[in-house]
Order: structure tokens, then sequence, then C-alpha cells
């Protein structure tokens, strides 16, 4: 009995080594500014969503999300970060859509793919919910009208 227990304390201690954390990755704010990803990271839960301008869905969810994120923060603390992938050729076209968008959460963009390697991003949109310690706890690939609550759902849990 004793070594079952034993046996069941480390799977789950390798389970929780093996969450992945949220990289060091340097990316560029709206000022030009390279910053590091993980000074985002504090005294709240975060949701990071990877998007580009070419993404209609990507596009949607991050207009759902910013719809809906003043009626979100009465029912939890959290911040928002959209990741721009796109490349140093349409850079200054992200920034320019994030702007005329008039999203109200952080913009970075991350033009040389760094952080979308660094977190496994192969298509997007990709959203990931990210607990007060750099931990990822969630993460979520495509959009469908809807699916953004899922991500509130994590938020919500994570301020319990």
């Amino acid at each position: 009995m004793k070594k079952l227990l034993l046996s069941m304390v480390a799977l789950v201690v390798a389970f929780a080594a093996s969450a992945q954390q949220l990289p060091d990755v340097q990316v560029e704010n709206t000022e030009g500014r390279k910053i590091s990803i993980r000074s985002l990271v504090g005294e709240k839960p975060l949701i990071i969503s990877f998007w580009s301008t070419t993404c209609k869905p990507c596009i949607q969810e991050l207009n759902a999300i910013n719809d809906q994120i003043e009626d979100w923060r009465e029912e939890a603390d959290f911040e928002v970060v959209a990741v721009s992938v796109d490349d140093v050729r349409m850079k200054a076209g992200a920034k320019a859509m994030a702007t005329s968008k008039g999203w109200d959460f952080t913009c970075v963009y991350d033009a040389n793919q760094d952080l979308k390697r660094g977190m496994n991003v192969n298509l997007t949109p990709h959203s990931f919910v990210v607990d007060k310690a750099g931990n990822v706890v969630y993460s979520h690939s495509g959009y469908t009208p809807g699916s953004e609550q899922e991500l509130l759902d994590k938020v919500i849990e994570l301020s319990k």
C-alpha cells in the first residue's frame, strides 16, 4: 500500500513538473520597446491570445473578448494580452489594426515568433490562461462564437 501511495505521489509531482511555464521571451510593446513576456505576470491571471492580421477568427475572438471585458472584470480580476505573430513587414499593420479596433487590453508584437515557438503555437487563434505564478493552466486553439466563455470560466476558477 505504501509503495502504491508513493507511486501516486511521484506521478502527481511529475505531472505538476511537466506543466508548461510561460517562457522568458522578449516581445515588443506598443511603444516599440522590448519587454519580457514574463514581466506581464503578476498579481492577476492572464489570458494570452495569439493572433495575426490575416486571421479572421483571431479578430473575431479578440473583438468578442473586448466587447465583454468590462462585464468579465466584474466577475474576476485578470488581464488580457494579445500577441501579434505578424512578421516585421506586417507589424505596422498589426499595430494600426489593434489601435483602430480600440481593444482594451495589452497588445504585444512577436515579429520573430520567438514566443509563438516557445509556447508551441502552430495555428492562430490560440489562447492560453496563465496563473499568477506564470503556469499555463489552459490552452485552446481555434475560435467559434461563444468559445471565449471558456477563457472566462478558467479565469474565474483561478480567482477563487
